[in-house]
């Protein structure tokens, strides 16, 4: 399975995921661009569906299937470990809420489409309200093998270690993660969140040393998850 980022709206996130001939869209927002690649290497766009329903998520889906002639998958629809099928490769779905009751996260080939649910250096605010919810998202997805490459919905990344710094000054893993960084191609492994992204390090005596200074009760996992995710 071959992987195609792409960039609109300042700091989205589309992507083409293709094997042989067949492509699927996953927030193709970035109409002109997609269609452009796909004529450039004679692919068949079959499929186009979404991470979660906000609008910059949306936006240029029924265009780009129209476009396309490409069949609109509404990711409400989809039940937890539905698979979509490109040739002989599989894209596996995963129901994620959290960050929106109806979040969801492509995983296939060893990479995990996130949306907004889980971005390289943080994760998305929870505006579904169900705090519970998105840990046992993150709990999932943290149960993928650590070679696993994360393409999330926006890139956020300057943002987000200026932030783990603040956090965990004394990270000398943040600095390497940025070196990493490359804005034109923005990904990370599940390895470098666990390393860096705090909220993904909740089990970390680092953090769990921050919490406790703050006042915050450490004794439960999840009670170490609430804690990080209220931190500002």
């Amino acid at each position: 399975m071959k992987i195609k980022q792409f960039f609109y709206g300042g700091d989205n996130l589309g992507y083409l995921l293709y094997a042989g001939t067949r492509a699927l869209a996953i927030d193709g927002g970035a109409v002109n661009e997609i269609m452009a690649f796909v004529r450039q290497k004679n692919l068949t766009l079959e499929t186009v569906t979404n991470t979660h329903g906000h609008g910059d998520h949306t936006t240029g889906t029924r265009k780009l299937a129209k476009a396309a002639g490409a069949a609109h998958l509404d990711h409400r629809r989809f039940a937890d470990g539905d698979a979509l099928v490109l040739g002989d490769e599989t894209v596996t779905v995963r129901l994620t809420p959290g960050h929106t009751a109806d979040s969801v996260v492509f995983a296939t080939d060893g990479c995990l489409v996130t949306g907004d649910t889980l971005f390289n250096g943080t994760v998305g605010n929870c505006f579904s309200g169900d705090l519970k919810a998105f840990y046992r998202s993150i709990l999932l997805l943290m149960d993928y093998p650590g070679t696993t490459r994360v393409y999330a919905g926006h890139d956020y990344v300057a943002a987000s270690l200026a932030f783990a710094r603040h956090l965990t000054p004394d990270n000398r893993a943040i600095d390497a993660y940025a070196d990493r960084y490359d804005k034109n191609h923005v990904t990370s492994t599940l390895d470098d969140e666990r390393a860096v992204n705090p909220y993904l390090r909740f089990n970390d005596p680092e953090i769990i040393r921050l919490l406790e200074s703050k006042g915050l009760p450490t004794e439960t996992e999840y009670q170490r998850w609430e804690g990080i995710m209220s931190l500002e």
